[in-house]
């Protein structure tokens, strides 16, 4: 089961956002799949029909946008993938002009698999970073205000 789970999360990252392969959400995330953490709200999005407009936003705004799974832990019905995501920044899909900047951002992903599709996800990453990559939000100045200081 855990090995087949970890492919089925190779597959959704590779068909889905390497390949933009749109169809093939409705083939891995199940009808009423869930996925959390995703947007600039808490509102979670609710099967393929409520997740393409977050992917067709993404990929308009990054239609380059290449996601690379680093890590894959699995148990029972649940997978983790720290993932890597790279784009060059050509559409102003995110309400920010293109900038053709381009992104290196990380994240980390849990989803739950049932039946051989995703039912439930929770998406952690750095969107703050995305935004001060394109330009959107001022990056800081000097170090991080939150990097630990030797005293």
């Amino acid at each position: 089961m855990s090995e087949a789970n970890k492919a089925l999360i190779h597959r959704w990252f590779e068909k889905v956002w390497n390949q933009g392969n749109e169809a093939a959400i409705d083939e891995l995330f199940a009808p009423t799949g869930v996925a959390h953490g995703l947007g600039d709200t808490e509102v979670d999005l609710h099967g393929p029909a409520g997740f393409k407009p977050f992917y067709q936003n993404l990929k308009g705004g990054f239609p380059d946008l290449r996601i690379t799974v680093e890590d894959v832990v699995a148990e029972g019905d649940k997978v983790m993938a720290r993932i890597r995501a790279e784009g060059s920044h050509r559409g102003a899909n995110l309400g920010v002009p293109a900038t053709g900047r381009r992104i290196c951002i990380a994240g980390i992903v849990v989803v739950r698999i049932s039946g051989g599709q995703i039912v439930e996800g929770w998406n952690s990453w750095d969107q703050l970073g995305l935004l001060r990559q394109i330009g959107a939000l001022p990056a800081p100045e000097g170090r991080d205000r939150f990097v630990a200081t030797k005293a």
